[in-house]
């Protein structure tokens, strides 16, 4: 059991878990040149093929290859997660710290916005904007970093209130430097790691909601592959084939538990959780 809390909370769970993340990552690039066949061509001859040195994981319903599906699907599921990942965190990281260090009715109306956002139920909010817009990948993109944000900022003034009142931040207003030089070259660089660290632990959520939300048919539109669509289209044959929802299930699995197991690895050998 020792030996078990020792890789949890050391380099080496960090390093593995950085290495299962870079290898999806490196898996979704070279999806165009390593999967095996066209991720959204249909020949019905070829459906609900047990796997074979052809199709190594079979074929779906229209005879498409499920595993070059999954390498396409990755490309949707992590890479627009990671675009919502980097888009939140720079707005958040702008709002943030202008809103903790100028503080009076600039970080009132700030933190009245994230609180008004954050009293929706995030699925539903983000729901309620791919409504409106309508369903679609860029939507979602969207909505998801119209709600994540938020968090990112309400952390991120929170230490920004107590970083500003050390004394290099003093030494810097003394010194001349203006209120936005401060902010990119004091503020900024000292609040990143635990905003990033907790960027880890979000990442594994949006590629949850991204699957979820092209789950209910509201994210990438068919034939595209993506994880979550590729569960919604095997429920009809959950009995006969039920591989053809649990491959993209595993992978999701796979990749947001990485994610989370990062994070926490990191939060505990930076000790950023009882900051």
């Amino acid at each position: 059991m020792n030996r078990w809390r020792t890789l949890f909370r050391g380099k080496k769970i960090i390093w593995i878990c950085a290495a299962v993340v870079l290898l999806f990552f490196i898996l979704a690039l070279l999806a165009p040149w390593i999967a095996p066949h066209d991720p959204v061509k249909v020949n019905l001859l070829q459906k609900l093929k047990a796997p074979s040195a052809e199709h190594w994981l079979g074929t779906d319903h229209l005879g498409r290859d499920n595993l070059s599906r999954l390498l396409y699907g990755a490309r949707i599921s992590i890479g627009f997660a990671t675009m919502i990942f980097l888009s939140s965190l720079i707005i958040g990281l702008i709002v943030g710290s202008i809103s903790g260090y100028l503080g009076g009715w600039i970080d009132n109306v700030l933190m009245r916005l994230c609180e008004g956002i954050l009293a929706f139920p995030q699925l539903v909010l983000v729901l309620g904007i791919v409504g409106i817009f309508g369903p679609g990948l860029m939507q979602i993109l969207l909505a998801l970093m119209m709600v994540q944000w938020v968090h990112y900022a309400r952390i991120c003034r929170n230490m920004v209130v107590s970083l500003k009142e050390r004394n290099f931040i003093a030494a810097a207003r003394i010194s001349g430097s203006s209120t936005w030089t401060i902010i990119r070259k004091h503020i900024i660089p000292n609040v990143q790691r635990p905003i990033v660290v907790m960027g880890t632990l979000e990442m594994g959520w949006a590629i949850m909601d991204i699957s979820a939300l092209s789950f209910l048919g509201l994210g990438i539109q068919p034939p595209n592959a993506e994880w979550g669509a590729m569960i919604h289209e095997g429920t009809g044959y959950i009995r006969s084939h039920p591989e053809l929802m649990i491959y993209p299930g595993v992978a999701i699995l796979l990749v947001v538990m990485t994610f989370n197991i990062l994070g926490e690895a990191l939060s505990d050998r930076y000790d950023i959780s009882k900051k």
